[in-house]
């Protein structure tokens, strides 16, 4: 049975929190999409803008949680005053009857390479397993992204196969895509 928070959680895990977006993030939501790897790697516009960032955070991200169609949060890295924004996760593209979702993120150039992503990926997976009652979760990458693959293999999630042409890209490019998937059954947790 699938369990939806009435109100956005907070989850932590050591320096990892990740937590609903909020006002004092929309800088650096607008400075992190502006990565050139971004909108390579992600569906946010290359000419993402403060504009974008704000919509996010006040209307997009509560009315899809109170929609049930997103959960989206906010990570962040650190302790107290010296906690740093570090990028976004998500449940999307949610099949709430089949028990399903898909993990999504994006993590600022400066926070990438240190395992937060991993550990990030692992406390939401683990809220969908034990919280939401989600029996599968799903990732889909661009095939050329490693870093992104590499993230959800360290997290716990398996390459189902590539999907041929799954995916367009700004400039009409059709891209392979890479299934992972994580199951109830064989999580480990956290």
């Amino acid at each position: 049975m699938i369990w939806w928070p009435t109100e956005v959680p907070r989850l932590t895990r050591g320096l990892i929190t990740l937590r609903a977006p909020q006002e004092s993030d929309i800088p650096a939501i607008f400075e992190g999409a502006q990565d050139p790897l971004i909108p390579i790697f992600t569906r946010i516009p290359s000419n993402y803008s403060m504009a974008n960032a704000e919509f996010y955070v006040r209307e997009r991200s509560p009315n899809a949680f109170a929609n049930q169609t997103e959960l989206q949060l906010a990570l962040e890295y650190g302790n107290g005053d010296d906690a740093k924004f570090a990028g976004v996760f998500s449940f999307h593209s949610m099949d709430l009857r089949e028990h399903v979702g898909e993990i999504g993120y994006w993590v600022c150039a400066p926070m990438r390479g240190r395992g937060i992503g991993s550990n990030a990926a692992k406390l939401l997976t683990n809220f969908g397993f034990e919280s939401i009652g989600f029996e599968r979760i799903e990732a889909v990458v661009n095939v050329e992204n490693i870093a992104s693959r590499k993230l959800l293999e360290n997290s716990g999630y398996s390459l189902e196969g590539i999907m041929r042409k799954k995916s367009r890209k700004e400039d009409g490019t059709q891209i392979d895509m890479a299934l992972y998937a994580a199951t109830r059954e064989d999580w480990r947790g956290l």
